[in-house]
């Protein structure tokens, strides 16, 4: 039992110490009028929140002028909160016993405002338009035994220096007053489940801003206000999510993130590969810095390429429309590292730095202004899709670059439907790249061939890869190297050959039967009984550029040992 000396004073300093908080007016603690619009009131929320934060912060009083500025905010962001206080409380912000409100509903807003929040008056309930009040820091307000609803020691822990019961250090109240903030998101931050996840986020091409949490963790709210305005100033490229995982506790095990007393920050990145991943935030909690991370790993499935040795045809082996951007910047644009994510292995992208219009390939289609995209059709016809673009910012710039895309793809798709159902000029493009066997000898490396280009392999992946490659490229020479297809007639032609099978074959062009090799190319002149041979790394553009040397006598053939036979 309290001796009641004891408990009158205890009682006394108790409304010494309302006293003191009452006066605490929102609008002077976030430093607005009482004009201000919500989007003020969040910026200002969100610019003393990362100022006081404790893990920033470690000076005497952050702590507790970090909580005022949330309980500040819970009233101010809430519009009937806000309704209230504007209603109740005078042009100072003293509410309570001054005003003979004491009787009102909703009308006291401290440090904590009204409701469940620890730290504020809490309703308990009552008849008519009377209700009674209890004081709350942090802990069980049925717990303490007081008449009065409120526990002394923590009450004294508070004012003299302790964290308040029942709360963190960081928050200045109890974890569950977390549940009841209101969110500083307007609604731009997706709550994330794991059918959201898996169908809209996992390997879409779209990079975005995760903020993992549960509803105690510190800080929670203030990473949200950041990731919103991150992805508020990234719209198109970037977009936030927020995955509560004391509810998706599956999820966040399968993503690798374990719930902890801290919110984390991940960006879901496609910039190391062609799956998504997650990539942890550890920077400063700050905009500026939170959006530059983003930039960084933004995706980068655009090749940046020198336009002075660049050549469409030469880099790609995948049957895919190709786009350029020529631009003034030094490093490859923001929004088309974004769309080189959202179009992976739709298109294939490049991007090159210019600064006029002297290039052959932009003379030749007329290009003068700058930014400017060029894409290359699948039968290899060139177009300028667009040139002097203009944005009026990243969100529309996107959207309009994406509807010419959609376009383009959709004219390609044509071209390449039709040309699947157009009959091939002969057998051997239609069967594909035949095998060179002792029974069609003659009529693929005969007398009557002018050159014959033989892919050589010794293991299947060697193989695998060097059918595609002669497929293809025997089909581009002959559209871009007509004059000399011409000039050999239909004399020119492509053939595999089974290394292991043929090797006395190969003892005709090297005595060593070239057996240190996987994989290598054979240009085999018949009627003079010479060859030429390339045995470095084979990818489409080298393989080109060794059959347009060939055809154009730019490469030094030598003499066989002997006849080549095939038995």
């Amino acid at each position: 039992m309290i001796p009641r000396n004891l408990f009158f004073l205890l009682f006394f300093l108790f409304l010494c110490f309302l006293g003191d908080s009452k006066t605490l007016d929102p609008y002077k603690v976030l430093g607005v009028d009482r004009s201000a619009s919500q989007r003020d009131i969040q910026k200002a929320f969100h610019k003393l929140s990362l100022q006081y934060h404790p893990d920033k912060n470690k000076n005497k009083g952050a702590q507790e002028k970090f909580a005022e500025i949330n309980n500040a905010y819970d009233i101010l962001s809430d519009e009937e909160k806000k309704k209230n206080y504007d209603l109740y409380g005078d042009e100072k912000g003293n509410p309570g016993f001054d005003g003979g409100n004491f009787g009102n509903n909703n009308g006291y807003f401290t440090s904590g405002g009204p409701g469940s929040g620890p730290g504020g008056w809490q309703t308990m309930g009552g008849q008519g338009n009377s209700k009674s009040f209890s004081f709350n820091f942090g802990s069980d307000p049925g717990a303490s035994g007081s008449p009065f609803g409120f526990d002394f020691g923590d009450m004294f822990s508070s004012m003299f220096g302790g964290g308040m019961g029942g709360g963190n250090k960081y928050s200045g109240f109890s974890g569950s007053g977390g549940q009841n903030m209101r969110s500083a998101s307007s609604g731009s931050i997706e709550n994330i489940n794991s059918q959201f996840f898996n169908k809209r986020i996992k390997d879409q091409g779209m990079t975005w801003l995760l903020l993992f949490y549960t509803p105690s963790a510190k800080g929670y709210h203030v990473l949200e206000s950041i990731a919103e305005d991150v992805a508020n100033s990234l719209q198109g490229a970037v977009k936030a999510g927020k995955i509560n995982c004391l509810v998706e506790k599956t999820l966040c095990k399968d993503l690798g993130v374990s719930p902890s007393k801290s919110s984390r920050l991940y960006v879901y990145s496609y910039a190391s590969g062609g799956r998504g991943s997650l990539v942890e935030y550890t920077g400063d909690f700050d905009t500026k810095s939170l959006k530059t991370f983003c930039q960084d790993y933004l995706p980068r499935f655009s090749k940046r390429v020198d336009l002075r040795r660049f050549d469409f045809s030469s880099q790609t082996m995948d049957n895919l429309p190709q786009v350029l951007l020529v631009s003034t910047k030094k490093d490859t644009p923001v929004m088309w590292r974004a769309l080189s994510g959202l179009y992976n292995k739709r298109f294939m992208f490049y991007d090159a730095e210019v600064h006029d219009a002297s290039h052959p390939m932009l003379k030749r289609l007329g290009v003068e202004n700058f930014p400017a995209v060029i894409g290359r059709m699948v039968n290899g016809e060139e177009h300028v899709l667009r040139e002097g673009i203009t944005v009026k910012d990243l969100k529309s710039g996107i959207s309009d670059v994406r509807a010419m895309l959609d376009d383009f793809e959709k004219k390609n798709r044509k071209i390449a439907s039709s040309q699947a159902k157009r009959p091939s000029k002969n057998e051997s493009q239609q069967k594909g790249v035949p095998y060179l066997t002792a029974s069609n000898m003659d009529v693929i490396c005969g007398d009557n061939s002018a050159v014959c280009f033989i892919g050589v392999f010794r293991s299947p992946k060697a193989k695998e890869k060097l059918e595609v490659i002669l497929s293809q490229v025997s089909q581009k020479t002959f559209v871009r190297r007509q004059n000399f297809a011409q000039s050999f007639g239909d004399s020119v032609s492509y053939s595999l050959l089974d290394a292991a099978n043929h090797s006395t074959f190969l003892y005709s062009f090297d005595k060593s039967g070239y057996k240190s090799f996987d994989k290598l190319l054979l240009a085999y002149k018949p009627r003079k009984g010479k060859f030429a041979v390339f045995t470095g790394e084979i990818t489409m553009e080298e393989a080109e550029k060794f059959v347009s040397s060939v055809l154009n006598g730019d490469v030094s053939f030598t003499k066989l040992r002997q006849k080549p036979v095939l038995k």
